[in-house]
């Protein structure tokens, strides 16, 4: 239940208030069910000895107390035994006009007026569960561990060196904290014994440490044994516990005076508060040196795990659930559940697979609430099904209170029937790997409580220990090992690839990734220009290829559905018969830490081709569609393709002059009026310097700009050949070889070239928020950089059509992006464009419109083009100017007037499609041509 739906149902309890109801109703408003509700009505539950009191084991004491008592009694209460041994979580008292309430967990109070109840709605939030699991934000307990893990493992490193000197050796240190990790969990959550392993430790080893190691062996040792009668009783009291993490035979490494301290003042700390979702990024933060200055911000939230697994399956699982009506059904919708396969092929530390085990127990709970709404609704019959793990020996042993008055025949013990053994995961780093199979049994754990305290008298989970299976992690590298061997995969399974894989530019990417590269997607051209993460999207394609009922989808950067890797990837993919299912536009990736990431991500889910409808997900707002397109629009799913000239009959495009100066060869707008007031005709060698930036915001800069002629003026001028010098020196010193030639003209640019008349300017990032990009003329004495794209010597045409609305449409599918905002291309987005051959009428007419354009810019010459460009502050005459000139560019194509920018996609990508076959056709007869002549 989200937690608006509390809200709105807790105001509805305050709307429709009754005395008589109030506690009943108020249970059921954070999801309680009826069923259960109506048992404690009758008695069935209420564990109260007093009358006029309400007594629900581990939910809530309840009872009716005047007003001058409220706050005398609610302390009372709290320290009452009698009520105390059941466990409830809220002890709540009212007078019907004040409600006072103290969380005897948290140790945290409520004091209130009744009618207020809604807006602190939040309070009881642990009674929906969340605050274990859905709406938890405050990862306090999480980052005081893990800091305080950071001290123990500098600590320990600093007294054994010799800890990294084999891959072994690291990863006995991996297992061993892993060790450590559960035992502090077990003894806060009842897995153990209240406090019994730090207590033992405290009291069995000595305050130097120096036998610290010889207990933790000798303790490690008795939890991998089921004889108990060979340890001494300080030990034999530790349960049995196996499942592996005891398995293997290691040596703890040596402990100091401070580094027993610090297990010590770990054992205190509040391990039952812990997300083992959170915490084990965290502490694989701990054991990697460039994360750990950032502790506490490499894990992913539950809101961006859940964007990812709500349209891959969960939303479809829950409407099954909701569609249900009948026993049977609800028990085939848990049977699906029991089977389904979950596989991370870059897990991490786990917290996708975790998340989502949560999700899918959650799911299975309320199913099985359904069933017993159902079943106590009616009158009883055997339900004895073993699909759902029913079971009379279980049964037998189920110490269910005399007051229930229930008996065998009368009620249905249920267990769990998702199993760790359905969450599969590939991982390269080993104590990340053993991080995750630990995460996932304390999360089996966490959720076997949510179990039973939901479910009550009907839920039953089998004992913990010993342990029994774990999540099916491999320790590999994801993108050379069989994915098939990883999760086998067979016709009729379900299954669900997930992640958060590492993203990485193709400049990013190191000796050992680039091998990656070279063994998993070689099969695909030009390759090595793509993203790291591709490797994923490939390899899951792959899998999934022919598998009706497997599906994936991963986050990822922006940047794999933009520019040059559009053409490249998914061209590839959608040649395998798979297509997109669902996609998130750009969106920020955050996660709940205290310095929250903020990098710009997609999330794609993939699928075989379907008939059924694609989701496309921007800000919130879901659009149904037939069509996802590759850069993530609603549309064509066809891909472009990047050329190295125009298509169409446009003049060349560049790229402005590159400095490869560092800035020595570049002044300020003061710098350049001081070197004029000392030297007057140095304006000579001086020129403005106008890129993106600058044009855009008209900002003033300024470089030297000297032709051979001027150097031997250029020398005479102390700060002009300092320049100069500096120039030379970091060009010849340089790593990029390239630049040592350029040392030998150290005067002047990497790049030096100018215009005859005038040059049109196309800045290379403009904000997505604009309608138009701001193009636009600068005159002979300007040099442009390499930070905008020029046309030199353009013609207005030109300007016309690339500030046209089409030619806009064209980039938007096209273009790159940096974060949000589009990145101008000119191979893919300026050589590709379609545009078809006009008369001299025609282009006359185009002309027309581009001057109306440009007279209405000169009316404001105080705003910047940043300002007449925003949408929000765009002069009505110059908006009406460039709707104008998009009539006119339209009617180019055709007469008949465009609907939406969808369909002048598809006309614009029908234009180009013939204008490739066009272009292919003229390229092989001119290679037969030569051919002949050569014969």
């Amino acid at each position: 239940m989200k937690s608006t739906e509390i809200k709105t149902n807790v105001q509805n309890v305050i709307d429709k208030f009754s005395k008589e109801e109030f506690i009943y109703d108020l249970l059921i408003a954070y999801g309680i069910s009826k069923t259960s509700v109506t048992r404690l009505k009758k008695g069935d539950y209420n564990f109260a000895k007093a009358d006029g009191e309400i007594l629900y084991k581990k939910k809530i004491f309840f009872k009716v107390e005047s007003t001058d008592k409220l706050l005398s009694s609610i302390e009372e209460i709290s320290k009452d035994e009698r009520i105390l041994k059941h466990k409830p979580r809220f002890a709540i008292l009212t007078d019907y006009k004040q409600i006072v309430a103290k969380d005897l967990l948290k140790s945290r109070n409520l004091d209130i007026k009744l009618k207020e109840l809604p807006n602190y709605f939040d309070f009881f939030l642990p009674l929906a569960g969340s605050e274990i699991y859905n709406a938890k934000n405050d990862d306090e307990a999480d980052r005081n561990a893990s800091y305080k893990m950071a001290d123990l493992y500098d600590l320990l490193i600093e007294e054994n060196p010799q800890i990294y000197n084999s891959k072994a050796s690291i990863h006995h240190l991996n297992i061993f904290l892993s060790r450590l990790l559960f035992c502090f969990f077990s003894e806060d959550t009842e897995i153990f014994e209240e406090n019994i392993f730090t207590n033992t430790l405290a009291q069995h080893t000595s305050e130097n440490g120096k036998d610290t190691h010889t207990f933790l062996d000798n303790l490690f040792d008795r939890l991998n044994d089921k004889k108990a009668d060979k340890y001494p009783d300080y030990l034999a009291k530790f349960p049995y516990v196996n499942g592996g993490l005891f398995n293997d035979s290691i040596s703890s490494p040596v402990f100091t005076t401070k580094a027993r301290k610090t297990l010590i003042d770990l054992g205190e700390l509040q391990w039952k508060d812990i997300n083992p979702d959170i915490f084990g990024s965290m502490i694989q933060a701990v054991v990697i040196p460039e994360y750990r200055s950032d502790l506490g911000m490499h894990y992913t939230s539950v809101e961006n795990i859940l964007k990812l697994i709500k349209p891959l399956f969960l939303d479809e699982l829950y409407e099954a659930f909701e569609n249900a009506t009948t026993v049977n059904q609800l028990r085939t919708v848990i049977n699906r559940l029991s089977k389904i396969k979950f596989f991370d092929p870059a897990c991490g530390s786990g917290n996708f697979l975790i998340i989502t085990y949560k999700e899918i127990r959650l799911l299975e709970i309320k199913i099985l609430e359904k069933i017993i709404d159902i079943n106590t609704s009616s009158p009883y019959t055997s339900a004895t099904s073993s699909t759902l793990g029913f079971s009379y020996d279980e049964l037998a042993n189920t110490k269910n209170p005399a007051q229930n008055n229930l008996t065998f025949s009368q009620t249905e013990i249920f267990f769990t029937q998702i199993q760790l053994s359905q969450f599969y995961g590939i991982e390269i780093d080993d104590f990340a790997h053993e991080m995750a199979i630990l995460s996932l049994w304390l999360a089996e754990h966490q959720m076997n409580k949510i179990f039973e305290e939901t479910l009550f008298d009907f839920g039953k989970s089998n004992p913990i220990l010993p342990l029994k299976e774990a999540g099916q992690i491999t320790h590999d590298n994801a993108t050379r090992v069989d994915w098939n061997k990883a999760c086998p995969l067979t016709k009729n399974d379900e299954v669900y690839i997930i992640g958060n894989p590492p993203y990485l530019g193709s400049r990013n990417q190191d000796k050992n990734q680039k091998e990656d590269l070279d063994i998993s997607i070689y099969m695909i051209k030009s390759y090595r220009k793509l993203d790291y993460i591709s490797i994923w999207f490939y390899k899951s394609a792959k899998y999934i290829q022919g598998y009706e009922k497997t599906k994936s989808a991963f986050v990822s950067t922006n940047s794999i559905c933009q520019g040059e890797q559009v053409g490249i990837l998914w061209r590839s993919i959608f040649e395998m018969g798979i297509e997109f299912d669902f996609a998130y536009t750009d969106f920020k990736w955050t996660n709940n830490a205290k310095g929250k990431a903020g990098v710009t991500v997609v999330i794609i889910g993939l699928r075989n081709i379907s008939k059924k409808t694609k989701y496309l997900i921007t800000d919130g707002i879901i659009t149904k569609t037939q069509n996802i397109s590759s850069n993530l629009e609603n549309g064509t799913t066809k891909t472009v393709q990047k050329q190295t000239k125009p298509l169409s009959k446009f003049p060349y495009m560049r790229r402005g002059n590159m400095p490869n100066d560092k800035k020595f060869l570049r002044i300020s707008k003061e710098e350049k009026e001081q070197l004029l007031t000392k030297y007057p005709v140095i304006d000579k060698i001086i020129k403005k310097q106008v890129g993106s930036d600058e044009f855009i915001n008209n900002l003033e800069k300024y470089c030297y700009w000297i032709s051979d002629e001027n150097l031997s003026y250029a020398l005479t001028i102390p700060e002009v050949k300092l320049a100069i010098d500096n120039c030379y020196n970091y060009r010849i010193n340089s790593k990029d070889k390239t630049l040592h030639a350029q040392a030998l003209r150290s005067h002047q640019f990497r790049e030096f070239f100018e215009c005859n008349d005038n040059t049109l300017l196309i800045p290379i990032v403009s904000s997505v928020n604009r309608e138009y990009i701001p193009i636009g003329f600068v005159d002979r004495y300007t040099i442009i950089p390499n930070s905008a794209q020029v046309i030199y010597d353009a013609n207005s045409l030109i300007f016309g059509i690339l500030t046209s609305k089409m030619h806009n449409v064209w980039v938007k599918f096209t273009a790159g992006k940096m974060r949000t905002d589009y990145r101008y291309s000119i191979f893919l987005c300026y050589n590709t464009f379609p545009f078809p051959e006009i008369s001299n009428k025609q282009k006359l007419n185009l002309n027309e419109y581009v001057f109306a354009i440009l007279d209405e810019r000169a009316k404001h010459p105080s705003k910047t083009m940043a300002q007449m460009y925003n949408p929000d502050t765009m002069p009505k005459g110059l908006l009406k100017a460039h709707r104008e000139l998009d009539t006119a560019i339209e009617q180019c194509y055709r007469l008949q007037p465009f609907k939406n920018d969808t369909e002048r996609l598809e006309y614009l990508f029908k234009q180009y499609e013939e204008m490739i076959k066009k272009d292919t056709l003229f390229a092989k007869q001119k290679k037969t041509r030569k051919k002949k002549a050569k014969k």
